[in-house]
């Protein structure tokens, strides 16, 4: 029986078994770069267009690209004024801008989100009603009407109408859409699904062993974002040393670095730069061949 569950895996461009093996990647970005560096931007305490000045800064004297950063609050919670200076921020810097969504289970009414029960908050970040669906499309239309043409996404219902909204011409054919972890997805038949919705990258849950990395990869050509590092909140693990290995059999990936450093001052966003270019020399040291996107390849994602 298994046999014949194997093969139609197989036959339908899922593999039916973890890849232990781990099989070196010939899948490359646009560019032909293996790789790429991704910082977060998240928390209240500090304003995010310091969090992203003082990453950039950080960056600069740690010899460090930064490909892409990603904003995890949510555009609703920033003025329109706020929004332009992070996207001519990133504009200038070259760097690609992800905006997240703000219209989600953690921000409306919902009791459930917010019960202490950890089933209780299984319904993630996805988003409650016919209502607030609607409201969150605003929000992205918002955002690109500024500039911005990166956006992170919380539920699969909205990823399949931006994607069909971006096919038709209602959003600009360069908008990324990316999948965030708090969807929870981490097998190969998910994230070809959410790819096939309109997802350009995928970001699985955080805590996927590399050769079930090897196996999402075998499913799908688009991005994997893989956390590298994650605060105590999410488990506390530093990934550093299987960076390189990560990029080998992931490629092409986004390598998120730095929110194990994520702190109340600005300062840990400066650290959190400097774990990013820890990670990246890690790379260029144990995997010399791999190649990081330079400065502006992040066409899908750099502020218009």
């Amino acid at each position: 029986m298994m046999k014949n569950v194997d093969n139609y895996l197989q036959k339908v461009g899922v593999p039916p078994h973890d890849l232990f093996e781990l099989p070196t990647s010939q899948k490359r970005f646009s560019d032909n770069a293996h790789y790429r560096i991704e910082c977060v931007l998240g928390g209240r305490a500090v304003p995010t267009v310091q969090q992203a000045r003082a990453f950039l800064e950080s960056a600069k004297e740690n010899n460090l690209v930064i490909n892409r950063l990603t904003e995890t609050q949510g555009i609703v919670l920033y003025t329109d004024r706020e929004l332009e200076e992070m996207i001519e921020l990133a504009k200038q810097a070259k760097v690609g801008l992800v905006l997240s969504l703000g219209i989600r289970a953690s921000y409306d009414t919902s009791a459930q989100a917010q019960a202490p029960h950890k089933d209780a908050g299984r319904i993630a970040l996805r988003i409650r009603g016919s209502d607030n669906f609607r409201r969150a499309i605003g929000e992205v239309m918002r955002a690109v009407n500024l500039g911005c043409r990166g956006i992170i996404v919380y539920d699969e219902g909205l990823l399949w109408i931006l994607g069909k909204m971006r096919t038709d011409g209602l959003l600009p054919p360069d908008l990324l859409i990316k999948v965030s972890a708090h969807c929870g997805h981490g097998n190969p038949a998910a994230i070809k699904l959410l790819t096939g919705l309109g997802a350009n990258s995928v970001n699985p849950t955080r805590d996927l062993q590399l050769p079930m990395i090897a196996a999402l990869r075998k499913a799908t050509d688009a991005a994997l974002d893989i956390h590298i590092d994650l605060p105590e909140k999410y488990g506390g693990w530093i990934r550093t040393h299987e960076a390189p290995e990560i990029v080998r059999i992931g490629a092409p990936v986004y390598l998120k670095c730095g929110f194990v450093r994520f702190g109340a001052g600005i300062e840990s966003f400066r650290s959190g730069a400097k774990q990013a270019s820890i990670v990246q020399q890690m790379v260029q040291k144990l995997y010399p061949k791999a190649e990081q996107s330079k400065p502006g390849a992040e066409k899908m994602a750099i502020p218009k």
